[in-house]
C-alpha cells in the first residue's frame, strides 16, 4: 500500500485529486489503460434474484398524500392536531396567513375567501361527514364569503378536476360555488355549483375546468368554495382530483414506478408500529383522519391496504408488509395476512411478512426490550403461519455495523420462526471520523461504503449459520438502504453523488446475493426514487441508476476479474470509518437466463478521470455492436426539481466490438450499463 500525504504546496495527481490526498491511501494506481477481463464460462453458483431489487414506501413527507396519492387538497376533512409543532411552524412560515386563519378557527391549512370580513367560522364537533370534526361558513349578505387552500394542479398534464364535498345546510340561500383563481386574486380561473339544500350531511360532486394557457407549470393557484349571500353551511370532506387519475392515484407516478422494474413494494418505516390496518379498508369517505405520530404530519386512511395492493399490481410489483409489532397484537397482524391473502391475485398467500420495523429503535412505538424480542417475534410468527404457513417472514434484524448482540437473541428462537433476520443502513455520509473532510473525502468515504457493506453481510449470515436451526435456511433481507448528507457538496440521496452510491450498493448485493437475496431501496417515492413537488412529477439520479440495474435481463453472474486501480479509506464516514482495496472500476457481469446476452454493470468512482478501458470477452462470442447507457452528470452534487425534472438522466450509445474485446472510456463519476448480445 502506498500512503499519500498532502503538505502544503504539494501537487499529488495518483490520488482522487488534491483536496483528498491527505485521508485516502491509494493501493492500486489506475493504469495507463485499464483491463476488465469476462470469463463468461465461469458461471456463479447462485443467481441474481430480482427480489434485490425492491423499493420501499411508507408515509412519510409527500410520499403517499400530495405524491403517489391524487388527491390536491391538504386537510380535506377539516381536521385539527394533524401535524406536530415543527410541521406547524414550517406551514405558517411558508404561507403566514395561516396564523391568522387559525385564529379564526379554520383548520390549518385552509384560509378565508376575505379575511378582512373577521370571524364567519365555526368548528363543529362530533357531528362531521368524515372523522371528527367540520366547520359552518356563515356568509355576509352582498360579498363574498368562504375558504379556500393554495394548490399546485398539473397542468402540464391535464386541464380538468373532479371533486366533491359534503355539505348539510343550516339556513339561507342553498347554493354552493367551488373555483379555482389566481393565488391571491379574485380572478377566477374555472367555476362549478352546486344547490346544497339538504339539511341532512349530503355528498355534492363537481368539475372545473382551466382554459388552456391560464394557468403555468408550478403556478399556486387558490381551491375556493363560496357561500351564496346570508346562507349558512356546515363542510366537510371536500375532494379535487385530476379527471386523468388512476384509481385515485397519480398516473406519471404510476408510469415511472412502472418503469423501474421492482419485483417487490415494501410497505412499513417507522409508521408502522403504530398503524391499524383497518383505519385503512372501507368507504373512502368514512375513513377517519389522524396524526401519523411517526412523523409528525396527517394519516388520512385514504392510502390503506387495498390501494397499495393495487399500486402494487399497476406497476408489477409483490408486496411486501411490514407487521405492527409495537401497538399491535398477534391477532391484529393475522387478521391483516388473512385479509391480504384473500384480497392479492394468487389467494394462495406466501408473501413476504415483516415482523417489525427498527424495533431496536426508541423512536418506535411499543418497542421491545432485548429480554422481550425473542417471546414477541415468535407469538407473531406463530400467529401468521396458523393463518399462512407458506408466508415469508422478515423478523429484526439489526444494523450491519452492531448487529451482533442483537441477532443473537432473534436467533434464540425455535427454527422456522423467520426466513430472513432485516438490516437497515441509513447513513450520514458527511459525518466522518475525518474532521472537516474535504467534499472529495466525503465523495470517496462514500463510494466505498458498498465494499464494507458487503464483508458485514457475510460476516452476519456467518451469525446465523451457526445456530443449527437456522443455518443455511435464514439469510439477510436489507429492507432500506440509503445515503443521507446535511451539505451542499455531499453526495445525498438527492443528487449524482448518490446515484454513484445506489449503483456501487446494487453491484454490491449481485455479489452478495446468495447470503442477501431480498433488498429494498429508500425509496420508491421521495428519498432515492421519485419526488412530487407542486404537482411536478420527476427522479432523483439515484432513480435512473436503480431502473438501468432492475430493468437489464441478467440473472447468472460470471467471473469478472478489473485491473483499474484502488484506493483504501481511513477516518471516513463514522459507521463504516475504515474500508481497504475500494476499486476505482466498480464491475459485475451476468448472463440473461438463455447465454445469450452478457451484460456489465460498470461504476467509476474517480472523480476526475475517465478511465480508458480494455474489455476482454472470454466464453462469449459477442455481435459487433454493443449497447451502451450512461448516466453521468458535470458534478457529483448536480441534481433534478420541479424546474429542471430531466436535468440528469442517461444517455444511450454504443461501443464497437472488435474480435474479443471492446474499448471503452468509462467517464468519471458514472454509472454504465453495457450490454452485448451472442453472434
Amino acid at each position: 500500500m502506498t500512503t499519500l500525504r498532502l503538505f502544503a504546496g504539494a501537487v499529488c495527481a495518483a490520488c482522487l485529486t488534491a483536496a483528498a490526498c491527505a485521508q485516502i491511501n491509494v493501493t492500486q494506481p489506475v493504469p495507463e489503460k485499464a483491463t476488465i477481463t469476462v470469463d463468461a464460462a465461469k458461471v456463479a453458483n447462485y443467481r441474481i434474484p430480482r427480489t434485490i431489487f425492491g423499493t420501499f414506501l411508507e408515509p412519510i413527507g409527500n410520499s403517499t398524500y400530495n405524491g403517489l396519492w391524487a388527491e390536491i387538497l391538504v386537510n380535506p376533512s377539516l381536521e385539527e392536531n394533524l401535524w406536530d409543532t415543527n410541521h406547524i411552524e414550517g406551514m405558517v412560515r411558508d404561507e403566514p396567513g395561516l396564523a391568522e386563519a387559525s385564529r379564526l378557527g379554520l383548520p390549518l391549512p385552509w384560509e378565508p375567501v376575505n379575511a378582512g370580513q373577521g370571524n364567519r367560522y365555526e368548528p363543529h364537533w362530533g357531528d362531521a361527514a368524515n372523522s371528527w370534526r367540520s366547520l359552518e361558513v356563515i356568509g355576509v349578505p352582498g360579498q363574498t364569503t368562504g375558504i379556500r387552500q393554495r394548490v399546485y394542479l398539473p397542468v402540464q398534464r391535464v386541464l380538468t378536476y373532479k371533486g366533491s364535498l359534503y355539505a348539510k345546510h343550516v339556513e339561507g340561500p342553498t347554493g354552493l360555488t367551488i373555483q379555482i383563481r389566481r393565488h391571491n386574486s379574485d380572478e377566477v380561473l374555472a367555476t362549478a355549483h352546486v344547490d346544497a339544500s339538504a339539511a341532512d350531511w349530503t355528498k355534492y360532486s363537481y368539475e372545473l375546468s382551466v382554459p388552456a394557457g391560464k394557468l403555468a407549470r408550478l403556478e399556486p393557484a387558490d381551491f375556493a368554495v363560496i357561500v351564496d349571500g346570508d346562507e349558512r353551511v356546515d363542510l366537510d370532506e371536500l375532494s379535487l382530483n385530476p379527471s386523468d387519475a388512476i384509481d385515485g392515484m397519480d398516473p406519471d407516478v404510476i408510469r415511472m414506478a412502472k418503469e423501474m422494474h421492482t419485483p417487490l413494494l415494501r410497505f412499513g418505516g417507522n409508521f408502522t408500529s403504530g398503524y391499524h390496518w383497518k383505519d385503512g379498508v372501507g368507504p373512502l369517505d368514512k375513513r377517519v383522519s389522524m396524526l401519523n405520530i411517526a412523523w409528525g404530519i396527517p394519516e388520512y386512511n385514504t392510502f390503506g391496504t387495498d390501494e397499495f395492493l393495487e399500486f402494487c399490481k399497476l406497476i408489477g410489483a409483490e408486496p411486501q408488509i411490514a407487521l405492527n409489532l409495537g401497538s399491535g397484537t398477534p391477532q391484529e397482524a393475522a387478521a391483516w395476512v388473512r385479509y391480504v391473502d384473500e384480497h392479492w391475485d394468487n389467494k394462495k398467500g406466501g408473501l413476504h411478512w415483516e415482523l417489525g420495523n427498527e424495533l431496536w429503535g426508541s423512536w418506535n412505538l411499543g418497542w421491545p426490550t432485548l429480554e422481550q424480542l425473542p417471546g414477541r417475534t415468535r407469538a407473531f410468527s406463530e400467529a401468521v403461519r396458523a393463518v399462512d404457513p407458506t408466508a415469508k417472514l422478515i423478523a429484526t434484524g439489526a444494523d450491519p455495523d452492531h448487529y451482533e448482540q442483537w441477532n443473537a437473541a432473534q436467533l434464540t428462537n425455535p427454527a422456522g420462526t423467520f426466513n430472513y433476520l432485516s438490516t437497515h443502513f441509513v447513513v450520514t455520509v458527511d459525518q466522518t471520523q475525518q474532521r472537516r473532510p474535504s467534499p472529495d473525502f466525503v465523495s470517496a468515504a462514500t463510494f466505498a461504503l458498498p465494499v464494507e457493506l458487503g464483508r458485514k453481510l457475510q460476516a452476519m449470515q456467518q451469525q446465523i449459520n451457526q445456530h443449527p436451526a437456522f443455518a443455511d435456511k435464514a439469510h439477510v433481507a436489507f429492507t432500506e438502504w440509503l445515503y443521507v448528507s446535511h451539505g451542499p457538496v455531499t453526495p445525498n440521496f438527492t443528487n449524482m453523488g448518490g446515484a454513484i452510491g445506489a449503483a456501487g450498493f446494487l453491484n454490491m448485493l449481485m455479489r452478495n446475493a446468495q447470503v442477501v437475496p431480498v433488498s429494498d431501496m429508500t425509496g420508491i417515492m421521495e428519498f432515492g426514487g421519485i419526488w412530487k413537488k407542486r404537482s411536478q412529477v420527476y427522479a432523483t439520479p439515484a432513480y435512473y441508476a436503480f431502473r438501468m440495474f432492475a430493468g437489464a435481463d441478467a440473472t447468472k453472474p460470471v467471473g469478472v476479474t478489473v485491473d483499474g486501480g484502488s484506493y483504501s479509506v481511513s477516518k471516513g464516514v463514522t459507521r463504516l470509518s475504515e474500508i481497504a482495496d475500494v476499486p476505482y472500476l466498480d464491475v459485475v457481469a451476468a448472463l440473461d437466463d438463455s447465454g445469450k446476452k452478457l451484460t456489465l454493470f460498470v461504476v467509476n468512482k474517480h472523480l476526475t478521470r475517465d478511465i480508458e478501458t480494455e474489455i476482454n470477452l472470454q466464453g462469449f462470442a459477442a455481435g459487433a455492436v454493443a449497447k451502451v447507457e450512461t448516466l453521468a452528470s458535470g458534478s457529483l452534487y448536480d441534481v433534478n426539481d420541479a424546474a429542471e425534472p430531466e436535468h440528469v438522466v442517461p444517455t444511450e450509445g454504443s461501443a464497437k466490438v472488435s474480435g474479443h474485446s471492446v474499448r471503452y472510456a468509462f467517464p468519471h463519476e458514472s454509472v454504465t450499463v453495457m450490454t452485448l448480445t451472442a453472434k
